[in-house]
């Protein structure tokens, strides 16, 4: 038994049920959430190098 007291066999059919409905949508669906972590990867990346070179200017202007 799984969450909610549903088993292999009722989760089986839901996901069918799911896949039915929203089959066509998939590949969408998909597409968009790899763009957001792409995204995602290069806002923190930038983030990362702004820091590292907000670091390296402070050494560079200091007395």
């Amino acid at each position: 038994m799984f969450a909610f007291g549903l088993g292999h066999g009722e989760l089986l059919v839901i996901l069918l049920i799911v896949l039915l409905l929203f089959g066509g949508r998939l590949p969408d669906l998909t597409r968009s959430i790899g763009g957001g972590v792409t995204e995602f990867k290069k806002g923190i990346q930038d983030d990362e190098l702004r820091d590292h070179f907000g670091l390296m200017a402070t050494h560079i202007n200091a007395p």
